[in-house]
């Protein structure tokens, strides 16, 4: 199994967390009805991190959270520091399983379950906030809540999907130049 030494490892954190940064600022295709907002891409630079190790995949989860703080509302960035769950997870078992992203089966059956996972964390951020009173503009009603829920978990749930396979793709063709480890040890 072949390492990425600490120092590769801190420079592809520190690149993937100010990429992670500006994508929500530049990227024109977003949609945004707080507390629900998707941007395309947002979770590339978590996903390939995840490619890494998930010593990586947190510090640029939670690079990218703060990423969110500078530039949207604090619903929006408390669900961004949520990724901190799913990249963690993700790139444990990513650690430990390497093979299935070369069979398209398994892989897409891991970016599923990521994505699930991603979008109910997601969804238990703004419940709390919903229960707690803290989602600025919410109407508080059962359908209100109900509706968010929904769209949280099943938006973000293609949302965690086509940012999974835009990281997946990257991953694949710079493999070469950039041999993550993931990529490396599924050999």
């Amino acid at each position: 199994m072949k390492q990425f030494s600490q120092v590769k490892k801190l420079t592809f954190s520190a690149i993937l967390v100010a990429i992670g940064i500006l994508i929500p600022m530049v990227m024109p295709i977003k949609l945004m009805i707080e507390p629900v907002s998707f941007t395309l891409a947002s979770h590339v630079p978590i996903f390939l991190a995840m490619f890494i190790s998930p010593g990586v995949a947190i510090a640029v989860a939670l690079g990218t959270g703060f990423g969110f703080l500078l530039s949207f509302p604090i619903t929006i960035a408390l669900r961004a520091f949520s990724h901190i769950v799913f990249a963690y997870l993700g790139a444990l078992f990513l650690q430990k399983n390497p093979a299935i992203i070369r069979s398209k089966q398994k892989n897409f059956w891991f970016a599923f379950i990521i994505g699930v996972i991603h979008a109910v964390v997601e969804a238990l951020v703004v419940f709390v906030l919903f229960i707690n009173k803290g989602l600025p503009g919410a109407e508080y009603t059962t359908a209100y809540i109900t509706n968010m829920l929904l769209i949280l978990v099943f938006g973000g749930l293609v949302h965690s999907l086509v940012d999974y396979y835009l990281a997946f793709y990257i991953a694949k063709r710079t493999e070469r130049l950039f041999p993550l480890p993931v990529f490396t040890n599924s050999k």
